[in-house]
This record gives structure tokens, C-alpha cells and sequence, in this order.
């Protein structure tokens, strides 16, 4: 057992808590439940399974991780990011133990591969695997990006990392009609992000910039200093063909090819058509964009510091 705690944010996750909990149990000492008055049996499984478990008003996941960092009773050495359809494979079991166990003072965060899951088949190409994520921290000393959507931990200094031998699983259950539904609430934030860089609506959260997180930084220089200078609809074009041709995304197969056009393709030109009627219906304007953007979604934004 590790001196790590683990946070997991839940809505309706009964078919996937008791994967996540049990893979988790094996190496954390806390597992903390923070969940979004799910209206199933999500908050009884993960209670007779041993995590404690706090409910708490959902904006969006940095928001609410981040409430989750703040007041939850940690008091282990270890911090851990893991979503509920996600779980550990029995070799990062058996590693993490024994490897948070014996890093150095200068090392304050841990790197772990992810495998993503579609179908029930493991998508390995089309820039996939390997995934590096920065999951686990000292405690104190991670917070998470303030972003709407393709939110990063980040650590408070620059400094020493390691990865991680071994991988977690993200494997959805909830079938395709779910997927569907989940992406598209996920283009109406990502269009809210993209937006952010070109008009003023949000605080700029500029803490990647300076984290020592090559991946992530690389990724996010790409999309906001390349990608988005593309015209809309056809980057996403674009995107699609060097995923699925260059990166090698066909040899995932028939499973795959349904990932990378829905995931690659469809989900881009979403958020592009969604930026599109914004940009349309608010001519341009700051504060219809805001206003918009509050309408649709039932929500308020926090405009930037003196707006």
C-alpha cells in the first residue's frame, strides 16, 4: 500500500465504480469520492466499498478537482488524479507501491501511460499510445489548469518528474448514444477555450506554458499556435488525415476507423461549427458571446480581473 490518496469525480458511474475503486484500493491508502448528486447507485456502491465519499456542486471538472484538492482531509505524502471509467492495470498495481516508496525529495510528480479504450478495443495508434499524463503528485504540491476543457495538473516549481513503467485502462462502458452525448458537451466547452484566445471572456490560465510537461506543452503550442489558425471545418479535416493516415490510425482497424473519424473528425468540426454560430449570432461582440455562451449552457462565467 502506497502513502498516496486518490481522487475520483463521479455522475452516474454505478457501471464503472466498482472497477475503478477495487483496481485503486490496491495501492492507495484514501480514496475520496467527490460526486455530482448522481442520481443512480454510484454513491452506495462506492461507499460499501470503502471510499469516502462528499457530493458537491459540478461548473466543470478544473473547478471541481480543484475544490476537490482544497478541502478534502488529505494527509498522505501522494495525490492522484483518476476518472471513474478509468482503472489500473495489475502491473501499475504491483509498481507504484514500491516506486512512490523510494523517490527522492527532488522528484514531485509521477508521469503514467494511459490505453484508451473504444468497442471494447485498445486504440494504439493515430497518436494515441503513448499517452503521458501527469496523475500523481506530492500533496500541496499540484493544482489543476483553470480551463473549461483539456485541463492539465501542473506542479507549483519546475521540477523533477518520472514515468512510470506501467499504464491505466480509460474504458468507457456506456456505449456509443453516451459517447455521443458526452462529446458534445465537451465541444461546447472546447469552443469556449478556443474562443478565450481570441476574445477576452475568461482568465488566461498560462501555468503550462512554464511546467515541465513536453507532451501537454507541445500538444497545447500546436492547438492554439497552428491549429486554430486554420480555417474552420476543414482543420479538422486536416487533422483527420494525419491522424488516421500519417499516425498510423488505420491499424487499429474497423473499431479504429469508427475512434478517429468520430473522435478525430466529427468531435473538431463540432467544435468548429459550435465556435462558428457563436462568432455568427454575436457578431464578434465580447459581452453577446458571453451572454450567449451563458444561455445555452445554464451557467455563469467569470469574466477576466477588471472586465
Amino acid at each position: 500500500m502506497a502513502d498516496l490518496s486518490i481522487i475520483i469525480l463521479t455522475y452516474n458511474e454505478e457501471i464503472h465504480i466498482e472497477r475503478c475503486i477495487k483496481s485503486a484500493a490496491q495501492v492507495a491508502e484514501k480514496i475520496f469520492i467527490v460526486d455530482s448528486f448522481s442520481s443512480d447507485t454510484t454513491v452506495e456502491k462506492a461507499m460499501a466499498l470503502g471510499a469516502d465519499v462528499v457530493q458537491h456542486e459540478f461548473v466543470n471538472y478544473a473547478k471541481q478537482f480543484d475544490w476537490a484538492i482544497n478541502n478534502l482531509p488529505i494527509n498522505t505524502k501522494w495525490t492522484m488524479r483518476l476518472d471513474a471509467d478509468e482503472y489500473l492495470e495489475p502491473a501499475l498495481q504491483k509498481e507504484l507501491p514500491g516506486l512512490l516508496e523510494t523517490l527522492s525529495n527532488n522528484i514531485k510528480g509521477v508521469y503514467i501511460k494511459r490505453k484508451v479504450y473504444f468497442l471494447g478495443k485498445w486504440m494504439h495508434y493515430g497518436g494515441f499510445y503513448p499517452l503521458y499524463l501527469l496523475r500523481i503528485w506530492r500533496s500541496g504540491e499540484g493544482r489543476i489548469e483553470n480551463r473549461w476543457m483539456d485541463e492539465h495538473i501542473v506542479l507549483s516549481n519546475n521540477t523533477g518528474t518520472i514515468i512510470a513503467k506501467n499504464d491505466l485502462v480509460d474504458d468507457n462502458g456506456k456505449g456509443l448514444t453516451f459517447w455521443i452525448d458526452k462529446h458534445n458537451r465537451y465541444a461546447s466547452r472546447e469552443a469556449l477555450d478556443i474562443l478565450n484566445t481570441k476574445y477576452p471572456l475568461l482568465e488566461k490560465d498560462l501555468a503550462l506554458t512554464q511546467a515541465d510537461d513536453p507532451q501537454a506543452k507541445r500538444k497545447r503550442v500546436i492547438k492554439e499556435g497552428f491549429y486554430k489558425r486554420l480555417p474552420l471545418g476543414f482543420r479538422a479535416f486536416v487533422y483527420f488525415i494525419y491522424r488516421y493516415i500519417f499516425l498510423l490510425g488505420f491499424l487499429d482497424g474497423a473499431k479504429g476507423f469508427i475512434w478517429h473519424f468520430l473522435q478525430g473528425f466529427w468531435y473538431r468540426f463540432l467544435v468548429d461549427m459550435k465556435i462558428y454560430e457563436l462568432e455568427q449570432k454575436s457578431g464578434g461582440k465580447m459581452e453577446k458571446l458571453v451572454a450567449l455562451f451563458e444561455e445555452l449552457h445554464d451557467i455563469k462565467l467569470d469574466p477576466p480581473k477588471g472586465a
